[in-house]
């Protein structure tokens, strides 16, 4: 029921996933039987059966069918008495029912997940896998080099954001995962009856913990938490599903061009906002962004570590190459030099005196974990839930720094001090003189207590040159991890770039000797195992995981030149015209000296904005990816970014004395209005005809110019029809004033999750692009619960990561056609027009619509809900204008009207269709991928939105005496006429008729959503009443956790 992803019902066969619906509803029935008793189990049903007679819709043959067949009377009695039974029902069990409901949905979402991953492995052919994509292409004519070239410099970036949509409290996503791992285990033909018998029990030892854990967030997140989050998503599925996917790549290309995926070369990478997206929450400082940046190498770095323990242990070969016999030599000697000064002499492999170096790099005494399993197993180990790295933290963080490690000093040091215990044995907290002291002094006894564990010297294999070798790098990797602590704990520590592995490359080099090695002395197979995988994600993730990018609103920007030139006494910057904002901006760049004067004293939101750009300059583009510009509009926007980004580059290089890390970020416009979307492109013309800048984007950023499009605030702003529409021409115009500089672009778009907020299937998205506008480049944004339904499972992770790369090379190489018609586009026009002024009518020129919207909706209760850092309007005032994106979609979801997916597209397409335009129309959907995926869309929305159950909403918690019922009214006739309109440009003869799966994937929800649904108006209602009563507000959120799972959508 996802809109999002691409095969969620493709043929989806439902015998498996009904069973495994059927088996966990069992369970859960049980543990509730056996938590609550029978009493509360006949409420459960009385009411589950009650409420779906009240649908209309669904796939149980009782009342759900008495609308269905006309006897609407009948279905209007049963409604009443759920209404009394509800009304009547006490708190305690209101808030059982609630919970129950909800947890009946969520493990259907785990069944439905699950499933994907089933169809997935059992299809001989998968639909847009790479060997089917590649193969299609080869058949179609393009040639094989081509086809590999283009592969080969695909570059595509999947940015995680921090969106508030995630409804579920990481610790239920963990314990949802470990059941889906359950369920796949339960597919072995050989359990015996013993074996199924024990996975019985462990679902329903998973199952009680669900329910005896508190499912509501107590606290706001943190920047800091949720950038955890987004890390934690990395090591629990994409440090596994990385070289997997690039495995999948190699093999379908070798198999159609006869060449493999270059080693170092990555399709695809990953990139984050999460704790430096700063637009409208002041909680992100720059601090938060630092901090989290070094958090993110932290956790790099140890994952690398935890690596090269297991790679060591499997490089067990003497055999190897002369570079690489050098090159442990060297090693070797400069050990032995450190350890003795006095002995010079250098006759032996092995020199005498190098015991202490023996021990170090001889075998470790305790296996790594998984160290023990093939590579291949890495994928599914059988490890339900998290793995326990405990990241430093420091107080500025807002959370405990739980641990501090017991380092040691050899390279290939223990695997008890290392490896999958949080890469370290974790005690209290040091201090930070403590900390230091760790450091610093020796560990008394340790060495004494390691020899029980060690071989002796006598029967110690001898030193194998690929040890020495990771052992050299492990040990460089652990003075870099000791390093970054220091810094997390805002400690002084040394500069010696020596000592330290900074860079990809310095990492890099060292796993490429040993793989050369190994592939010239015979050993192909061993090279490309886990040192292959382990290559194919340092190139993937780099020293920082996720580059982080950097978002700010342009009005901030503005008012910190304010301040600078009123400073300078140079007048009031936002009071000048675009043009002599450019003759400053531009004379400024081209000068050598700082414009912001050291001694200077702004405003505290001022500061904050000089104190980002200072983070910036000391990070650079190692660790950060973009400046993104919120709200942006003019050349202006991008030039004043540079401007703040070079003063802060050159004080931050006068302070450290030598240049800055890196290089300059680059900076990236984002284009939100529909007015800033239809600007963009002659904004990036102004922007590009600037000599500086021109030339600062060839020589910094290899010719390329990056430009965001966002689809939330426009779809808010204009419907999402007219947003769609603008969004398409934007892209076109962005890409050809870039292509008349002879400049390339990179699109950047800002997906939500919703289709409301520009959700929707990925490969259908990208096919739908305008053409020449995804030429091998993409980025864009994957939000909130979208991360978690995507990249939650390696096997659903890699999925995804194959749809990115296949739709993006179809794109490029066989991009969708444009419109065939040049009345098309006028025709779009008119729909647009039509569509938008219908949409802004109702949303913001009827004075009744936003009482309507916060009495019919949980719109205003959304707040308790803790699911994000930022607070949910722009501006503490203000109307539906300064109300996010996410919230307004979110509330709508909740009542199951969908509303921001589809208002005003029924009367635009019903002025076409009115107009004679029906068999023009029938041709776009046929011909026209852009216009054919809008509407499937908006289709698949409507089929998802319940006008009755949104009437009910109305009925009980809009009064009838204020005349504002006649806004809901107008509102489902809308919906109404979008569902006939749709019809008749699809030709389908109901909603979904093209996909079955999907229809019964949406009735088989409307049991347990339903009641959910009923439950939630009755307690609003409630809560209205009785604003302070804390236990009808833990009901309220728990039936909204629950309807966002049955609809799979928040915001």
């Amino acid at each position: 029921m996802t809109d999002t992803t691409d095969d969620i019902a493709e043929g989806m066969s439902f015998q498996a996933f009904e069973d495994d619906c059927r088996l966990l509803g069992s369970l859960l029935h049980d543990v509730l039987l056996r938590e609550l008793g029978p009493r509360f189990i006949q409420i459960l049903e009385r009411n589950r059966i009650l409420a779906q007679c009240v649908a209309g819709s669904g796939i149980d043959q009782s009342a759900v069918s008495m609308r269905a067949a006309g006897m609407e009377d009948t279905a209007a009695v049963v409604e009443k008495q759920l209404e009394a039974d509800l009304a009547a029902m006490p708190l305690e069990d209101a808030l059982c029912l609630a919970r129950a409901f909800s947890h009946y949905l969520n493990l259907m979402s785990i069944a439905e997940t699950y499933h994907r991953v089933r169809q997935s492995r059992n299809v001989e052919l998968l639909s847009k896998s790479c060997d089917d994509i590649f193969n299609k292409l080869i058949q179609s004519g393009v040639p094989s080099e081509e086809l590999y070239e283009t592969v080969c410099k695909q570059e595509v970036e999947i940015v995680l954001t921090a969106h508030p949509t995630q409804i579920n409290r990481r610790t239920l996503q963990y314990k949802h995962l470990r059941i889906a791992h359950l369920l796949e285990f339960n597919e072995r033909p050989d359990l015996s009856h013993e074996d199924k018998e024990m996975l019985i029990e462990d679902l329903v030892r998973e199952i009680t913990a669900i329910w005896q854990t508190d499912e509501l967030r107590r606290h706001k997140p943190t920047p800091v938490d949720e950038a955890r989050a987004g890390l934690h998503i990395v090591e629990q599925s994409l440090w596994k599903a990385v070289p997997h996917y690039l495995r999948r790549v190699s093999n379908a290309l070798k198999k159609h061009t006869g060449k493999p995926l270059p080693l170092t070369c990555t399709p695809i990478k990953f990139g984050s906002w999460m704790g430096g997206d700063r637009d409208g929450n002041p909680n992100v400082t720059a601090k938060v962004t630092k901090d989290v940046s070094l958090l993110s190498r932290w956790m790099a770095i140890d994952m690398y570590i935890r690596e090269l323990d297991s790679l060591s242990f499997e490089l067990s070969i003497k055999r190897c190459s002369d570079k690489l016999a050098i090159f442990a030599n060297e090693i070797l000697f400069k050990e032995s030099a450190s350890e003795d000064p006095k002995t010079n002499t250098w006759n032996q492999t092995v020199p005498q005196n190098s015991t202490k170096l023996q021990q170090n790099l001889a075998l470790p005494a305790q296996l790594p974990s998984g160290a023990d399993l093939p590579s291949c197993t890495e994928f599914s180990d059988g490890e339900f839930g998290p793995k326990t790295i405990n990241i430093p933290r420091n107080p500025s963080l807002q959370v405990v720094l739980n641990s501090a490690e017991k380092f040691e000093d050899s390279p290939l040091s223990s695997p008890t001090t290392t490896g999958r215990q949080g890469s370290s044995q974790m005690c209290r907290t040091p201090s930070g003189g403590q900390l230091k002291k760790l450091f610093k002094e020796p560990h008394i006894g340790r060495s004494s207590f390691r020899k029980l564990l060690e071989p002796s010297l006598s029967e110690r294999p001898g030193i194998t040159p690929y040890r020495v070798v990771l052992g050299k790098l492990r040990e460089k990797l652990m003075k870099t991890r000791r390093r970054l602590e220091l810094l997390l704990e805002d400690l002084p520590c040394d500069y010696d770039t020596d000592e330290y592995c900074e860079t990809s490359d310095q990492l890099l080099e060292p796993l490429l000797l040993c793989y050369e090695s190994l592939q010239s002395c015979g050993s192909g197979a061993l090279a490309d195992g886990r040192l292959a995988d382990l290559i194919r994600r340092v190139a993937s993730f780099g020293m920082v995981l996720m580059k982080l990018d950097v978002r700010q609103e342009s009005g901030r920007h503005t008012e910190a030149l304010d301040a600078i030139t009123s400073y300078l006494d140079l007048g009031v910057y936002s009071e000048w015209d675009e043009e002599k904002k450019l003759d400053f901006l531009t004379r400024e760049l081209k000068g050598k000296r700082p414009l912001v004067p050291p001694n200077i004293e702004v405003a505290p939101d001022v500061k904050e904005v000089l104190d980002t750009f200072k983070v910036a300059a000391e990070l650079g583009n190692d660790s950060l990816g973009a400046y993104v510009i919120s709200m942006a509009s003019n050349a202006s926007d991008v030039l004043a970014v540079e401007l703040l980004q070079k003063d802060a580059r050159l004080t931050v290089s006068g302070d450290l004395g030598r240049p800055c890390p890196g290089g300059t970020l680059r900076v990236v416009p984002l284009f939100e209005t529909v007015n800033d979307l239809r600007e963009a492109g002659s904004a990036i013309r102004k922007l590009l005809s600037i000599d500086w800048y021109r030339e600062h984007v060839i020589n910094n950023h290899n010719g390329h110019q990056e430009v965001m499009v966002g689809y939330s605030d426009s779809g808010k702003d204009a419907g999402r029809f007219t947003a769609a529409w603008e969004l398409y021409k934007a892209q076109e115009d962005v890409v050809a004033a870039c292509n008349a500089f002879g400049i390339k672009v990179t699109l950047f778009h800002g997906r939500g999750g919703s289709i409301g907020r520009g959700g929707g299937p990925t490969h259908l998205a990208i096919q739908s692009q305008p053409p020449g506008s995804v030429m091998g480049t993409l980025r864009s944004t994957e939000q909130g619960e979208m991360v978690q339904a995507k990249f939650g499972l390696p096997q659903t992770a890699v999925r995804q990561l194959e749809i990115y790369t296949t739709a993006v090379l179809l794109a490029t190489l066989r991009p969708p056609q444009p419109p065939r018609d040049a009345r098309w586009r006028g025709a779009m026009e008119e729909i647009s027009r039509a569509s938008c002024a219908h949409y802004r009518r109702t949303v913001y020129e009827d004075p009744e619509f936003i009482t309507y919207f916060q009495e019919a909706t949980p719109q205003a209760e959304l707040g308790f809900l803790n699911i994000g850092s930022r607070p949910a309007k722009r501006k503490p005032a203000g109307g539906i204008s300064s109300l996010r994106a996410i919230p307004w979609v979110f509330a709508w979801t909740q009542t199951r009207l969908v509303l921001p997916a589809w208002l005003g597209v029924g009367t635009g397409l019903q002025g076409a269709l009115d107009a004679g335009r029906g068999e023009e129309l029938r041709a776009m959907y046929a011909e026209w991928p852009f216009f054919q995926s809008t509407v499937d869309l908006i289709e698949m929305v409507t089929a998802k939105a319940d006008a009755p159950m949104a009437a009910h909403y109305e009925e009980m918690l809009v009064p009838a005496a204020t005349g504002r019922r006649a806004v809901g009214e107008e509102l489902r006739r809308e919906l109404a006429r979008t569902e006939r309109c749709v019809l008749a440009v699809s030709g389908h003869s109901k909603l979904t008729a093209h996909n079955r799966s999907l229809r019964r994937l949406i009735e088989s929800r409307l049991a347990y959503l339903n009641p959910m649904n009923m439950l939630q108006v009755e307690v609003l209602r409630r809560l209205r009443r009785d604003v302070d009563n804390a236990r009808l507000r833990d009901a309220l959120l728990i039936t909204i956790n629950g309807i966002a799972a049955g609809m799979r959508n928040t915001g």
